[in-house]
């Protein structure tokens, strides 16, 4: 495949996986669909929101340091002025921004997954429920037993909230890595071979 072809199918899907890395950042801030939790923690009532939420490595990482090497690994495909061997050279230092960018999407949907959630919990011997990380010292073993998601009293479904969209931001930090690794191999051809676009 020409290198500049392999561009085009290496950026499309990072165009997708930027996006999809911003949107579930941004609802990780509402647990429980309800803004309530993010306006107590913003007027200091406390941890509301899960502190790893906040690192923004969804929206930063996965989001716009993949989303601005997508726009120039795509006009490395094109007929335009980055379609060339200077374009191809100047991919592979945007690809890996975006290595960067994915690896710090991986290590903080990672950590949220292994600390779990933020939530109004009872502690056994506790008299009230209080808010803190109920799952924080057990390495994330509390993923694969459901039954101690019932610990979180509130946000509804905090846990399987979490999950999902964490998870979601895992694979889609892997797939972001590994296509801009492929994309610096890419660049690196088409910087030695040329893009097969015509305009060298």
């Amino acid at each position: 495949m020409c290198t500049g072809k392999c561009s085009k199918v290496i950026a499309i899907p990072l165009y997708i996986l930027a996006g999809v890395s911003i949107i579930c950042n941004i609802i990780a801030f509402f647990p429980d669909w309800s803004t309530k939790y993010a306006q107590e923690d913003r007027d200091g009532n406390g941890d509301r929101i899960t502190e790893e939420i906040k690192y923004m490595g969804g929206f930063i990482g996965g989001g716009l340091m993949c989303l601005i090497p997508a726009i120039h690994i795509h006009l490395t495909s094109s007929n335009g002025c980055c379609a060339n061997r200077c374009g191809m050279f100047l991919s592979i230092g945007f690809a890996a921004a975006g290595v960067v960018g994915a690896l710090y999407s991986l290590a903080t949907a990672a950590l949220v997954l292994a600390n779990g959630p933020v939530c109004l919990f009872k502690a056994p011997g506790d008299k009230v429920a209080s808010w803190g990380r109920p799952f924080m010292n057990n390495n994330g073993s509390y993923l694969g037993e459901s039954e101690l998601w019932n610990t979180c009293l509130e946000p509804k479904g905090v846990v399987e909230f979490n999950l999902g969209l964490f998870a979601t931001l895992l694979v889609a930090a892997s797939v972001e890595l590994v296509l801009c690794v492929i994309q610096m191999v890419n660049g690196l051809f088409g910087c030695i071979c040329g893009t097969c676009g015509g305009k060298e």
